[in-house]
């Protein structure tokens, strides 16, 4: 939980050390550039709020995976500030849901066809590695 609420504020941090010139552009060939991963992390705040909602309305609920790449190839589209603000709204909106819930309902299956059976505290624990691994994404780019 510490991670997922602190998140928002990181990215905005690491964001904000970047020159708009190293925020556009892809540190490598085939990588994301600072923008593309903010624009990342706001769809799959999205997709997360959903399949958080859906875990606790559904029995028995398969969650739908999508293909990031795809989704990737619209990313041109969005600049960083609107991506960091989506991101940090929808976060607001998912930490607001999740601190509701009971204790019991972190336990709650869910089905991923591609990982099998999670449950709803694996969402969440998803959620906190997904923002590490794309903030020391972030942080990693040099200045």
């Amino acid at each position: 939980m510490a991670v997922i609420a602190e998140t928002p504020w990181a990215l905005k941090r690491a964001m904000e050390r970047l020159t708009p010139e190293r925020v556009a552009t892809p540190p490598a060939p085939g990588k994301w550039s600072a923008r593309e991963i903010a624009s990342h992390l706001a769809d799959c705040e999205v997709v997360f709020a959903f399949r958080l909602r859906q875990a606790m309305a559904e029995t028995d609920h398969v969650i739908q995976p999508f293909d990031q790449d795809r989704w990737a190839a619209a990313y041109g589209a969005y600049d960083a500030t609107g991506a960091v603000a989506t991101f940090t709204a929808v976060r607001q909106w998912n930490l607001q849901f999740v601190k509701a819930l009971p204790a019991e309902a972190f336990a709650k299956p869910v089905t991923h066809p591609e990982r099998g059976t999670m449950t709803l505290r694996t969402i969440v624990e998803t959620m906190a590695g997904h923002d590490l691994n794309h903030l020391g994404q972030i942080r990693a780019l040099p200045v």
